[in-house]
């Protein structure tokens, strides 16, 4: 059985004459997340928890540092993450959020990277963190940096889906379910709590309605289905995630 990693090098754990000679030609790894409702089992730290374990392992396997994940994220939308009429929810609007990232790539710029990772965990985040990576001018920014950004869902292949979740609802619908709950059971088993809400309906993915019946698109919260959620499931994915990233970025960092 494979073993997660927990201690692994930390940016913030470097005093600052460390940084120029450690940094430079290294990796740093950025788990970007958001603190949002996750229905009634889950905990309001699901968007954080899953790209801060996955990032964690990613340094396990290619070396590298750990950057503080970013817990705030873009808005919640009804069809996507069950919006904000359940509480709990805290985001940033979305111009804010492009110039916050923006801001914070420019800062991270100046740390003479040899690649920067962005490993993503709001749904509602992706095409936003894009653009700001896109709009900050990486040719000159990050001219001698490769940077790689992507979600997490987007290293689940359709062979692992048809194989483990033939029904699949699609990820705008993926909210709080199966996938997340299964996850968070192998992850944090703490947090989670005994519920298992279910609704049968899934939202389109790419439809937007107003006004919104939040009853009609959720349970609770909850998009799809979280029935058959296990710790074993989540393991196998978390793997799956693991396998996927190490093929994605290729060889190993240098080490710090």
């Amino acid at each position: 059985m494979r073993q997660r990693t927990t201690n692994v090098p930390r940016y913030q754990d470097l005093t600052s004459p460390q940084v120029p000679r450690t940094m430079d030609g290294a990796t740093l790894v950025w788990p970007v997340g958001g603190l949002e409702q996750h229905g009634p089992h889950l905990p309001l730290s699901v968007d954080l928890d899953i790209p801060e374990a996955l990032s964690r392992q990613v340094v396990a396997e290619l070396g590298g540092l750990l950057l503080p994940g970013q817990p705030l994220s873009a808005r919640s939308l009804p069809q996507s993450g069950g919006g904000l009429r359940f509480p709990g929810t805290v985001h940033i609007g979305g111009t804010t959020f492009i110039d916050y990232l923006t801001d914070c790539l420019r800062s991270l710029s100046r740390l003479g990277l040899g690649r920067l990772v962005v490993i993503n965990g709001h749904y509602e985040n992706e095409g936003l963190l894009f653009e700001a990576i896109d709009g900050c001018a990486p040719d000159t920014l990050f001219a001698d940096t490769e940077v790689v950004a992507f979600s997490w869902w987007s290293l689940v292949t359709d062979g692992w889906l048809g194989e483990h979740i033939p029904h699949f609802p699609g990820w705008h619908a993926e909210h709080a379910g199966l996938t997340e709950t299964s996850l968070m059971m192998y992850l944090r088993p703490d947090v989670v709590r005994a519920e298992r809400p279910s609704h049968t309906s899934p939202p389109p993915a790419g439809v937007y309605r107003h006004p919104v019946d939040v009853d009609e698109i959720s349970n609770q919260g909850v998009l799809s289905s979280a029935v058959g959620a296990s710790a074993e499931l989540g393991e196998r994915l978390f793997w799956h995630l693991v396998d996927g990233a190490v093929e994605l970025l290729g060889k190993p960092s240098r080490l710090p």
